[in-house]
């Protein structure tokens, strides 16, 4: 079954966001997730101006609609199916607090995680799930 294409944009250099990202590569068996760094060409041409700009979200490009921060993050783990859909429990708390612990750590990632000098450049069996 051919799954509609999501795409996951992320702070190609933060080491934090790489991470979730490798952590996804791994687990998402189905192929279900694309990826792309917000600072590239393609979330220039599909997501609103101010996303790109700002870098603090992991953002969810799903069937045209962009989900970030939370939102996102929850949207994606449910997916992965196993043991990951028990992250289904914080749907339950308030949008507002999700997202202020969300921005917590985003606000302070580098320092927390630190940062790379250049984008996350794919392996070459990684490649075809990179857009940029």
């Amino acid at each position: 079954m051919k799954h509609e294409r999501q795409i996951i944009f992320f702070d190609g250099v933060c080491n934090l966001c790489n991470a979730f990202v490798d952590f996804l590569v791994r687990r998402d068996s189905e192929h279900l997730f694309d990826f792309a760094p917000l600072q590239g060409s393609n979330a220039k041409t599909l997501l609103p101006a101010r996303l790109p700009e700002k870098l603090s979200s992991v953002v969810l490009w799903s069937q045209g609609e962009v989900h970030e921060k939370s939102d996102a993050a929850l949207m994606v783990l449910q997916q992965l199916g196993g043991l990951w859909w028990a992250f289904r429990i914080f749907w339950i708390v308030p949008k507002g607090l999700r997202d202020w612990g969300y921005d917590l750590i985003a606000r302070n990632r580098y320092a927390l995680f630190g940062k790379r000098e250049t984008c996350r450049l794919p392996s070459p069996e990684e490649r075809a799930r990179f857009l940029d």
